[in-house]
């Protein structure tokens, strides 16, 4: 009697268990599952209502504060219930989670989209179609866009222009910026010398492609020059020009743009080489001056290898930037006079050109362009365990 009455008791204990096991997966798949539906409610809301401005911006305020709120509170409750073993390992996902979900949801998954559509004609893929009968359609022309991409006569230009920006632009930024922050720290005026090379950073992209067109601006020969180079040039008995629209020495020209990133990016590049030269030891370098080295030797000998890491991040960096140079271009002269880069190919294919394929394989491109570059960064962050 005793024993059957074991048995019963251990049967319901299994019971109770798996009830239990259920109800917990039940509550961890249905809750997320409520609150991803209220955000997506309040997304459709947000999208399609007609009430007034002031509500939408409200309601928005309150959607993704609260939603954020909202996610985090019921992940943590969920994993906060598990064994230590579980949690400790899951905990750090609760908040890296909603990160990467945003940048699967606006990044991850566009990106496969764009390499979709840019495997269709100028229309992109029809709608209402199988994806069989897609693939079988007019419109599904394959990897003919990308063969286009690096075969036509304007895209081969853009590459080589982009190339110039990558060997003039980002270098010379690096060596400006590294040679004021050596110069501007041995200064008595460090402070405003500084923050007069890092104001331009202060600029917008198209703010600073308008003060330069202004520099540049050209008046034919014997007309009153407004533009400050051609005034120089003027004064000292030269011809005036429309520098970056000077297609004769095509494409030199460009050299007259990438200036304004230049102009732009030292001050960036001054700030963190700034920083990395202060963290070298003053008795190394006082050490080096008593052994006889003068200052030449210890800027190549001891200060360019000590922030070593420094220069190939931020070079890095900048060339991230050039490669997806857009603004001061199509500010100064729309990409015309040889001056296109792969941005504004980009631009003129997706939006004036209405060629949706041809645009979305250039983007494409672009992003293949910018990952090998990005993650040489990353991976030297990693060595000097900073990231």
């Amino acid at each position: 009697m005793d024993a059957s009455r074991g048995v019963s008791l251990q049967s319901q204990s299994i019971w109770i268990r798996i009830l239990s096991l259920v109800g917990r997966i039940l509550l961890a798949v249905g809750i997320p599952l409520i609150a991803f539906y209220v955000l997506y409610v309040g997304f459709i809301f947000l999208r399609d209502s007609d009430a007034p401005r002031g509500i939408i911006a409200l309601v928005a305020i309150v959607w993704g504060v609260g939603g954020v709120a909202l996610l985090f509170w019921v992940f943590n409750g969920l994993v906060e219930r598990l064994p230590v073993a579980l949690r400790t390992r899951l905990l750090p996902f609760v908040f890296v989670g909603p990160g990467m979900a945003i940048l699967a949801w606006y990044l991850a998954i566009p990106t496969l989209r764009t390499f979709w559509i840019s495997l269709f004609s100028r229309d992109g893929p029809q709608p209402g179609l199988g994806f069989f009968q897609v693939l079988a359609s007019e419109s599904f022309v394959g990897l003919r866009n990308y063969v286009a991409v690096f075969t036509e006569q304007l895209m081969l230009q853009s590459f080589r222009n982009n190339l110039m920006w990558i060997v003039f632009g980002s270098t010379f930024s690096v060596v400006f910026g590294l040679l004021i922050a050596v110069l501007a720290d041995r200064s008595s005026f460090e402070r405003i010398a500084k923050s007069f090379i890092f104001l331009p950073m202060a600029i917008s992209f198209v703010g600073a492609g308008i003060i330069w067109n202004f520099i540049y601006e050209y008046r034919p020969a014997g007309q009153a020059q407004i533009g400050l180079l051609n005034e120089i040039v003027v004064a000292l008995g030269g011809t005036p020009q429309a520098w970056p629209q000077w297609v004769d020495i095509a494409p030199w020209n460009n050299l007259f743009l990438i200036v304004i990133m230049i102009w732009l990016q030292a001050g960036f590049a001054m700030v963190l080489f700034s920083a990395a030269l202060k963290g070298i030891p003053d008795e190394l370098l006082e050490a080096s001056r008593i052994d006889g080295a003068n200052e030449f030797q210890i800027f190549f000998r001891i200060m360019l290898p000590s922030i070593r890491g420094t220069i190939v991040s931020v070079w890095t960096t900048i060339v991230i930037f050039t490669l997806k140079i857009f603004d001061v271009v199509w500010v100064m002269t729309g990409g015309q006079f040889g001056t296109h880069v792969i941005a504004t190919q980009f631009y003129r294919q997706s939006f004036t050109n209405r060629n949706s394929g041809f645009g979305s394989a250039i983007a494409i491109v672009l992003l293949l362009a910018v990952v090998p570059v990005m993650i040489y960064n990353l991976r030297q962050f990693r060595k000097r365990e900073a990231f």
